[in-house]
């Protein structure tokens, strides 16, 4: 009798969803390296529907799967490469290349492809929220000058030549068991030194989102939902007018 709340219900849980995961990729398309994130649901609780006689229910035929809701399945997030941009600025570092920046975050080591960064009071390379950027041999980077060059391995000199140090670049075997934590950084288990990156000075890479895409996901995502709340008021209109009726016999 309730199957179809169930479903509308389900659906527009769904899509708000979708709705939310669309709206923080659009929100983040002007940030540095940002990767942006695939909403998927999955049907709740299949099974199989069977048409039977009103008498004889010996010999039921099978209609079809059915399912009461959707459940939201897993979000995926796209690691191809974004477009690089110069932007000739001397603490501006972008990856070509499966790879990450380090950096220590407030609660441990975390990755970002991110490479807008600054220096702190205390001279150390960092990103906006203060979040420190490491070395290959995981320590914080120490530059005490934006007076500065770099190769494409990372390493980074003064205008004289010595070498101050080097950006750490790491990678992972599989991209797919990293998180995004609530800062918008990566954070996982085994990470190791990349190898075969190219790392460009004074670039950035641009965030990896089609807009287009995102837009069509949200126009398609925003009517599947007013459609599902629309239906959801009529049949709500329906089991109470089914429900007057049969009080009145």
């Amino acid at each position: 009798m309730f199957k179809g709340f169930y479903n509308l219900t389900s659906g527009m849980l769904s899509q708000g969803k979708r709705l939310d995961v669309i709206s923080n990729n659009m929100a983040n398309v002007a940030t540095a390296g940002y990767k942006a994130d695939t909403y998927t649901d999955s049907t709740f609780r299949e099974y199989m529907v069977s048409r039977v006689g009103n008498r004889d229910k010996s010999n039921p035929a099978e209609i079809g799967p059915a399912s009461y809701i959707l459940a939201p399945s897993q979000l995926y997030t796209d690691y191809t490469q974004g477009p690089l941009e110069e932007t000739g600025m001397p603490l501006d570092f972008a990856i070509e290349g499966d790879g990450f920046f380090a950096v220590q975050a407030g609660d441990g080591v975390a990755y970002t492809r991110t490479g807008s960064f600054a220096l702190d009071d205390e001279g150390y390379l960092c990103l906006p929220d203060g979040s420190r950027v490491l070395n290959p041999d995981g320590e914080e980077l120490l530059l005490k000058t934006d007076k500065i060059s770099a190769d494409d391995s990372g390493a980074i000199y003064t205008e004289n030549g010595r070498l101050l140090g080097k950006i750490g670049i790491y990678s992972f075997g599989d991209n797919t068991q990293l998180q995004r934590n609530a800062q918008g950084y990566f954070t996982g288990n085994g990470a190791q030194a990349a190898t075969g990156i190219t790392v460009h000075w004074k670039c950035q890479e641009r965030a990896n989102t089609d807009l287009i895409q995102q837009m069509t996901g949200m126009i398609t995502a925003q009517r599947a939902f007013q459609s599902a709340a629309e239906v959801s008021k009529m049949y709500d209109q329906l089991m109470t007018k089914a429900a007057t009726n049969l009080g009145n016999v």
